[in-house]
C-alpha cells in the first residue's frame, strides 16, 4: 500500500507528539527539584535516565519492525507510554521519577518504528522529501514539548504535563489503529538471530558507521544544550519562569520548518553534501552561546542555527541509510538511533557534570569539542568513494 498525503501527515503528527513524551521533563526540572527537596542536579537525572531508556528501546524493540508486523507493534508501545506516563504523574519521590523516565523513554520509540514504515511504504523518488515532513513532526514535537510543558508546568504544577501526555497518548492510539496502514515484515529468523544481524550490518555498512558516529555527535551536543540551558534561563540575569524558558523551544521549532527543504534536496543531490553545511551552523550556534551569554536574542539565535544544523544532518544521514537494505531499515535505523541517543545521553550526562564545573562556559566549550569530533569524522571519510559517491 503506497503512502496518501494524509498518511504522511497523520504519521508526523503521530511521531512529534509521542517523542515530545521523552522532552516534557526538562523545563520541569527546576519544580521538581524544590517539589521533593533534591539539587537541580540530581532533578536533572531524570533526563538523563528518559534518554537511557529510549536507547534501550531503540536498541531492544525498533528491530522488531522487520519481524513483526509494524502497525500492531506501534499500537501497543503507544498504549504502553500511556501507562508509563500516568505512573510518572503518581511519583512519591525523585528515585520512582527516574525509573518512571527510563520506562517513558523505551516505550516512547514508536517514531523510530514509524519512519522505516513511511520509508518502505514511500515512492524511492519521493523517499527523502516523506522522511523530511515526518522529520519536521518529530523535531516540532521535540522542540514545542518543552514550550507546552513549560506551560503547562507554570499553571497546573508538574505533575499535570504527565496526566495530559498519557492522554494524548491513548488517543493517539486510537488514531493509529484507524488510519495506518498495514506492513509486512520480511525477517523470518529468531530474535537472536535478528539481533545478531545488527553486529553484521556495522561490519558491512560504512554508510552506516560514519553516519551513526556523526549523529551520536551532534545529537550529544543537542542533548547537552536543552539539559542545561534551563539552569542558564532560570538564573541571573534572566530569572526565567519554565513557562518563559518552555517558549525557547518555539525559536527551535522555526528551525524545524527546514527537514521537509532538506529531504528533497536529498532526493535531487548526494545528501551527504547537507551534513558539511550542518556542521558549519553547529559551530555558528554554540560561538553565539558563548559570546551571548546574558543576550537572550543572541541565544535565540544560537538555538535557530544548531537546530537548523542538526536537521541538515539527521535527515540527510537517515535518508543515506534508508538507500542501503530496503529489507533491513528497522534494523538500520536501530543502530543509526541507538547510536544517536547514546550521544543524547551522554550529552546530558556530559552537560551536568560540566555545568557543575564551569557551568556555560564549560557547556560552550564541550559543545565546540563534540561539534569538532563530528567534522574530523566527517572530513576523515571525505575520500572514500565508497562513503562520498554513494547516495
Amino acid at each position: 500500500m503506497a503512502l496518501s498525503r494524509w498518511n504522511i501527515v497523520i504519521m508526523a503528527l503521530c511521531t512529534g507528539l509521542i517523542v515530545a513524551n521523552i522532552y516534557y521533563s526538562q523545563p520541569l526540572t527546576v519544580m521538581i527539584s524544590q517539589e521533593f527537596g533534591v539539587s537541580e542536579s540530581n532533578a536533572g537525572q531524570i533526563t538523563f535516565f528518559t534518554q537511557v531508556g529510549y536507547a534501550l528501546g531503540l536498541l531492544f524493540c525498533v528491530p522488531l519492525g522487520d519481524k513483526l508486523e509494524r502497525k500492531k507493534q506501534i499500537i501497543g508501545m503507544t498504549l504502553a507510554a500511556a501507562i508509563t506516563l500516568i505512573a510518572a504523574a503518581e511519583s512519591t519521590n525523585v528515585t520512582m521519577l527516574k525509573i518512571t523516565g527510563l520506562l517513558i523513554g523505551f516505550t516512547s520509540v514508536v517514531p523510530q518504528l514509524i519512519l522505516p514504515m513511511a520509508a518502505h511504504l514511500s515512492d524511492p523518488a519521493s523517499r527523502g522529501k516523506v522522511i523530511g515532513t515526518i522529520m519536521s513532526g518529530l523535531l516540532v514535537g521535540i522542540l514545542l514539548s518543552r514550550t507546552l510543558s513549560g506551560i503547562v508546568g507554570h499553571h497546573f504544577g508538574w505533575r499535570a504535563m504527565f496526566w495530559i501526555a498519557a492522554g494524548i497518548s491513548a488517543v493517539l492510539a486510537v488514531i493509529m489503529m484507524l488510519s495506518f496502514p498495514s506492513s509486512k515484515p520480511n525477517f523470518k529468523g529468531t530474535y537472536g538471530n535478528l539481533m545478531g544481524s545488527l553486529i553484521t550490518l556495522i561490519k558491512e555498512q560504512p554508510i552506516l558507521r560514519e553516519a551513526s558516529a556523526i549523529n551520536a555527535c551532534c545529537f550529544a551536543m543537542f542533548g547537552m544544550f536543552w539539559t542545561t540551558v534551563v539552569f542558564l534561563l532560570s538564573d541571573a540575569p534572566f530569572h526565567y519562569t519554565s513557562e518563559q524558558i518552555g517558549l525557547m523551544g518555539l525559536a527551535a521549532a522555526a528551525g524545524a520548518l527546514g527537514a521537509p527543504l532538506i529531504g528533497r534536496i536529498a532526493d535531487k543531490k548526494n545528501p551527504r553534501i547537507a551534513i558539511g553545511y550542518g556542521i558549519i551552523c553547529l559551530f555558528i550556534g554554540y560561538i553565539l552561546f558563548y559570546f551571548f551569554r546574558a543576550d537572550i536574542i543572541g541565544i535565540i539565535i544560537g538555538i535557530i542555527a544548531i537546530d537548523l544544523g542538526l536537521q541538515g544532518i539527521h535527515v540527510s544521514n537517515q535518508t543515506r541509510i534508508y538507500t542501503l537494505l530496503p529489507e533491513a531499515r528497522n534494523r538500520l535505523n536501530t543502530v543509526f538511533m541507538t547510536t544517536s541517543f547514546i550521544g543524547t545521553s551522554l550529552g546530558s550526562g556530559i552537560g551536568l557534570w560540566v555545568w557543575s564545573i564551569n557551568q556555560w562556559t564549560g557547556v560552550c566549550i564541550a559543545g565546540l569539542v563534540l561539534i569538532t569530533i563530528a567534522l574530523i569524522i566527517y572530513l576523515s571519510t571525505y575520500k572514500r568513494k565508497d562513503i562520498v559517491s554513494a547516495v
